[in-house]
């Protein structure tokens, strides 16, 4: 019996619908979406926040995001090459820097509503689950839902770390224990002491500390970031306690500095020159209609002449 191939007729392409662009590319997830920002009839024009969390290889990024009907607009952000700032220079993408972001992302958020007052968070993370309680003499505490966007969220995924860090900086944000690291799955219970582990990075500095035993040609190759910044095993927890004290104390956006690069070269023989000769200066249109207005007079006056 011969193949039968099937040719779809054109009914059916009359019938078929082209999916989003974000969808055919792969990056929007639109049934998480539409679930996340999905509105009650009742609460209509009451903006849904969400904390977006997002990781590439080398940064860690958070925003607070609203969505309108123009499209999403950004509350507030942070990201983990701001930790620089705060003292913690390496491994800007592990579990404890992923806490530290979203610890900052909240102090952020809260001191511009004016609400970190009210809702401190805890003085120091111990890996506890602590509710955010409701401030009867103020306002209620900043709600948003978590959106990891096209993120696996297996167990000890550090989107989760991010949350936990936001939760513990005063944020209210729906959850349980269940994929936080230290989570039992047989017993259904959280382990404290894990997860304070690796909100500290302690995990890391006794990896550091076996790593250097065993090989110490690995150890070097590994950590060369940290041997550079003279950040040793025994200094990895200290860092990240007094990171986290320094985004308590200021939690405050503050723009790098950029720095412009001099231009060296036959046309600036002394380095950087305030403007440009004048052959190479952009000029205007008046001017270009100037100059070819003269031309053409001159063109003419020797017409004349002949």
């Amino acid at each position: 019996m011969p193949l039968h191939k099937i040719q779809k007729d054109k009914a059916y392409y009359r019938r078929y619908q082209v999916k989003y662009r974000r969808r055919r590319e792969g990056k929007t997830d639109y049934t998480a979406r539409k679930a996340l920002i999905i509105q009650d009839q009742r609460t209509i024009n009451n903006p849904k926040h969400r904390l977006v969390v997002r990781i590439t290889n080398r940064d860690v990024i958070c925003q607070i995001v609203m969505a309108h009907v123009y499209g999403d607009s950004c509350m507030c952000s942070a990201y983990s090459h701001e930790l620089k700032r705060y003292g913690i220079k390496v491994g800007l993408t592990n579990y404890a820097a992923c806490y530290a972001t979203g610890l900052l992302l909240a102090r952020r958020l809260l001191a511009k509503l004016h609400l970190d007052k009210l809702y401190p968070g805890v003085k120091e993370a111990t890996g506890e689950s602590k509710p955010v309680v409701p401030n009867a003499k103020g306002p209620r505490p900043f709600k948003a839902f978590l959106d990891v966007g096209l993120h696996r969220t297996t167990t000890g995924s550090k989107v989760f770390a991010v949350m936990k860090g936001a939760t513990d900086g005063g944020m209210n944000i729906p959850h349980n224990d269940k994929r936080l690291v230290g989570y039992n799955s047989k017993t259904k219970k959280l382990d404290a002491a894990v997860l304070r582990e690796h909100i500290f990075g302690i995990h890391v500095s006794k990896y550091m500390k076996d790593l250097k035993k065993e090989d110490e040609r690995a150890y070097k190759s590994h950590f060369s970031q940290y041997i550079k910044a003279g950040i040793t095993a025994d200094k990895v927890e200290a860092m990240y306690k007094s990171a986290h004290a320094a985004i308590r104390a200021d939690p405050s956006f503050k723009p790098t500095e950029k720095k412009v690069p001099e231009k060296k070269g036959p046309l600036f023989p002394g380095g950087q020159m305030k403007k440009w000769p004048l052959k190479l200066r952009r000029q205007r249109f008046r001017q270009k209609l100037a100059n070819i207005k003269r031309k053409q007079k001159s063109v003419n006056a020797a017409l004349l002449d002949m």
